[in-house]
């Protein structure tokens, strides 16, 4: 299978750069993740939680300290088992309305990451946990393709059945309930979504870039959008637009490839919104 996929691209991206193996799969990374996490980062804007996905990125830490201590084998289990725990957490107290949404993130995102250094750098053992911060999608394999093809379908699946009714939730609570939806126990599905594609996206994506890489594009899109159609095909775009080029830069100039697409991401923010004037 995948060396079918592999004589397909040797064929349709006759360049230097994907020659190598390492670069098709990151490639083909880029090309599941994108178009998933714009997905989410449209509805996350929408809902005002643009760092939501960055105190679910901080808790990955924590997830994989607990792991250690618990003596979890698997980091991808101890980081999905804790941030879906921690997003629900999140949303649970963000419903009670003790605090503010901004608040109540900011409060979890700090505890997160403490807690995560903390534990990880007993002994001075962090430095082999360094790789989460920034990520490295060229250590992408084809299992961990299948994964992200596995997240791409269900989440873009769960997305389409429930954006209609978060958005309405966000935009009137009282007549969401009304026409029958349970507005919390549909943002609190959309925060255990989010954290199973923010722990699938760390290794590659990093901690420090993931929140970036969410929301820049559906900022973007959303900027020159006239309806939330337009804001998912343009946010899905500009993702996938950003990836490839922040790929193919990286491999020219010898940088991270995740900081080279959330800067691309940060380019067509800053000309959408140059250009939102004039579109609207």
């Amino acid at each position: 299978m995948m060396n079918a996929i592999y004589a397909a691209m040797d064929f349709l991206l006759p360049f230097e750069a994907f020659e190598w193996t390492f670069m098709k799969n990151a490639l083909l990374a880029i090309l599941l993740l994108s178009p998933l996490l714009a997905l989410l980062g449209t509805m996350a804007v929408n809902q005002q939680m643009a760092f939501f996905s960055d105190a679910l990125g901080h808790s990955a830490l924590t997830g994989i300290g607990l792991g250690v201590v618990l003596g979890v084998s698997s980091d991808l289990a101890a980081m999905l088992i804790f941030g879906v725990v921690w997003a629900l957490l999140i949303c649970r107290i963000k419903q009670t309305g003790a605090a503010s949404t901004d608040t109540v993130i900011s409060v979890f995102s700090s505890t997160s990451v403490a807690a995560g250094l903390l534990i990880l750098s007993r002994g001075g053992g962090f430095a082999k946990y360094s790789r989460l911060l920034v990520g490295d999608v060229l250590a992408v394999t084809p299992q961990d393709l299948m994964h992200l093809l596995i997240a791409l379908v269900l989440g873009v699946a769960l997305w389409a059945l429930m954006y209609n009714q978060l958005l309405l939730g966000s935009i009137n609570p009282s007549l969401a309930k009304t026409r029958g939806v349970k507005v919390e126990l549909v943002e609190c599905a959309f925060v255990v979504l989010v954290a199973v594609a923010v722990m699938l996206a760390i290794k590659w994506v990093g901690v420090m870039l993931i929140n970036a890489l969410l929301i820049l594009p559906a900022a973007a899109g959303r900027n020159i959008a006239r309806s939330s159609r337009q804001h998912a095909l343009w946010s899905v775009g500009i993702s996938l637009l950003c990836g490839v080029a922040g790929l193919v830069s990286s491999y020219a100039w010898d940088t991270t490839v995740g900081a080279a697409i959330v800067l691309y991401a940060a380019v067509c923010y800053f000309v959408s919104l140059a250009l939102r004037r004039f579109i609207r």
